[in-house]
């Protein structure tokens, strides 16, 4: 195992099959976990040691279920042996009713990968069997008899978030000039054309909202810092919630008449606001025109 392997986060989903595995892994995968599915158990620790080395991978999901057949024997203690070695690791177990699953596997058509003779009940009551070893271990179980992928989605990505100080969401602010037009990918603008404008300020005209004279000017107006106030209550309200929808990327822009002076200095001012609770990037469009 490779000397940074300890630094990895490893989340295991597991559960029955039909139970909502792969949207648990696509939610993961949108919060920025590399993930593998059907990974035979007995190469996990291989896995990890040849990931072990990639300074920039530090999450990782795998997704492990009967289909690995008889590699499944064995799985609750190379993932206990992983957690001995500092690896942080935590096991997900889907859960569902009986009557849940043969429905939801006649909707589909599919087979369950257990399932001989037809006999879809007996198949679900062996693979119950099969995992109950690993559901023991589990971290956090999930019934999903009743939940909507959208309500997997969410639970996944509140479970995660909770062990983290900050939000798995990133938050781009990125400020514009309207005269360029609106920032593709925008989920939120907010117009600050009405602000003091330090373009009009000959001294100020030829900097930008980056440099301390132009931030001060644009800052010390009234009207500047009740917006500033507002935004950055709004948006501590609002991002969890985003969050929670399993959004894994949310754009907030920022637009004044040429994107380079107002619009500029209050990205950075909300940015560092939200920073404490929130990751977040910046990005100035239009800091140096158009030609």
């Amino acid at each position: 195992m490779g000397d940074d392997s300890s630094s990895l986060h490893l989340v295991v989903i597991t559960g029955m099959s039909g139970a909502g595995r792969s949207t648990a892994l696509k939610a993961l995968e949108d919060l920025g976990y590399f993930c593998v599915d059907n990974i035979p158990p007995a190469l996990i620790q291989r896995l990890i040691g040849l990931l072990g080395d990639d300074r920039e991978l530090t999450h990782l999901g795998l997704g492990i279920d009967v289909r690995t057949g008889g590699f499944l024997a064995g799985a609750e203690e190379i993932i206990d042996d992983l957690t001995k070695s500092g690896l942080q690791t935590e096991i997900i177990f889907l859960e569902s009713n009986e009557e849940t699953l043969i429905r939801r596997f006649s909707e589909t058509r599919r087979t369950h990968p257990l399932e001989k003779d037809g006999n879809l009940l007996q198949a679900i009551q062996r693979e119950r069997d099969r995992l109950a070893p690993l559901r023991t271990r589990a971290n956090h179980t999930i019934d999903t008899s009743g939940l909507s992928v959208h309500d997997l989605r969410r639970n996944i990505v509140s479970y995660i978030a909770s062990g983290s100080r900050l939000s798995r969401m990133v938050t781009r602010i990125v400020s514009f000039g309207y005269k360029y037009g609106l920032p593709l990918n925008a989920d939120l603008v907010f117009d600050l054309r009405y602000l003091p404008n330090p373009h009009f300020v000959p001294e100020l005209k030829p900097l930008s909202g980056l440099d301390r004279q132009v931030s001060e000017f644009v800052l010390q107006s009234q009207e500047t810092q009740e917006l500033l106030r507002d935004l950055e209550s709004m948006l501590l309200r609002m991002l969890p919630r985003y969050e929670r929808e399993g959004k894994a990327y949310l754009t907030v822009c920022l637009g004044c008449t040429g994107g380079r002076h107002r619009s500029v200095a209050m990205a950075e001012n909300l940015a560092g606001k939200l920073r404490e609770k929130h990751k977040v990037v910046v990005e100035h469009r239009d800091i140096e025109g158009r030609r």
